[in-house]
């Protein structure tokens, strides 16, 4: 007969916690993600109002400069918000410069982009309304389509109390992209008490990432990530590769170093790396295998670990056990 206290870490394992946030909106955060870690700015409070109203933002092609993409095109909730894209095509298919990261539990980001070049996720909405392949279009302009719409004239009236700005577009996306929430992995209930959550091959790949692999080492706390950069080599194999990070910071050991990703969902987010050049996790397992791909500035923790093919499998069986629940969102009606 299992104790009292198994049954309600296991219950808790399955079912969010609730985080009241300011305003009235309820955020329902799963008990396996670090509250204390999410970052709601205090001028950008979550309310309902405005998590409907950014949600419809996200889905609305009119924002676009020839209405025909809009923040879904690359951050799809079939595809745990990416695109399955190596690299993303928008705007009248242009290709972007890297691959899309996923949105997931982007309200525990300490920066934003794979170089880090925004603070936060208005910041990043920002840049990406004016991004040629992205919405491809100016602050300005795209405020005067949003005015012309009346229901979103009045959204924004009641939302942020007076007309359509650059800003308040930006904090009603952020909002709602801070909903995007995942956790109650198999993982989660397994660290909750839950034995039979990972099977034994999940369990020894575990132990791998937190040993012999030394994920844990870039891929920590509970969203495995430690929101740094590293030069793992991927794309140094290119003539003029990406610098990353260093064309934001111009620090010679930023070059070729990019954010570590959440592994968050990390099944469903093929392919990886900031240029898509990894096409399935195997290969991912592989390339870590191997040490990467050398150069000046590969990252000291980036070796070769000498994996054996169980080992292989065991640490994809713990990988795939990150997949976890929360992620259903639908389109929403737009306003006319």
């Amino acid at each position: 007969m299992p104790s009292k206290r198994w049954i309600i870490l296991v219950l808790l394992a399955y079912y969010p916690c609730a985080y009241a946030a300011e305003g009235e909106y309820l955020l329902r955060v799963p008990v396996s993600l670090s509250r204390e870690a999410l970052n709601i700015p205090k001028n950008n409070p979550l309310t309902e109002e405005k998590v409907r109203l950014g949600k419809q933002l996200f889905f609305d092609r009119r924002l676009s400069a020839d209405g025909t993409v809009s923040c879904v095109t690359c951050h799809d909730p079939q595809r745990a918000f990416t695109d399955g894209q190596s690299k993303s095509v928008g705007l009248k298919g242009r290709q972007t410069s890297r691959n899309s990261p996923t949105l997931i539990n982007r309200a525990l980001g300490q920066s934003f982009f794979w170089d880090g070049r925004a603070a936060s996720l208005e910041d990043l909405i920002s840049v990406v309304i004016e991004l040629p392949p992205a919405l491809g279009t100016t602050r300005e302009v795209l405020v005067k389509e949003i005015q012309r719409i009346d229901g979103y004239r009045r959204q924004f009236k009641e939302v942020f109390g007076g007309e359509v700005t650059a800003e308040s577009v930006a904090m009603a996306l952020a909002t709602f992209v801070r909903t995007i929430l995942s956790g109650n992995s198999a993982f989660d209930r397994f660290e909750a008490g839950d034995w039979t959550a990972l099977s034994p091959a999940a369990r020894r790949g575990l132990k791998l990432f937190k040993g012999k692999a030394n994920c844990v080492k870039c891929h920590t706390g509970s969203n495995f990530t430690d929101e740094r950069f590293h030069n793992n080599g991927a794309g140094f194999y290119n003539p003029n590769p990406d610098l990353g990070r260093y064309n934001i910071t111009k620090r010679g050991e930023d070059k070729g170093a990019f954010k570590t990703p959440t592994l968050r969902e990390i099944a469903k987010t093929a392919p990886y790396m900031h240029d898509g050049s990894i096409k399935s996790l195997e290969e991912v397992i592989q390339y870590y295998d191997k040490g990467g791909i050398k150069n000046p500035y590969l990252s000291k923790e980036i070796k070769p670990l000498y994996l054996s093919s169980q080992e292989k499998a065991d640490l994809l069986a713990f990988l795939n056990s990150l997949t976890g629940e929360g992620l259903t969102v639908t389109a929403p009606t737009l306003p006319n």
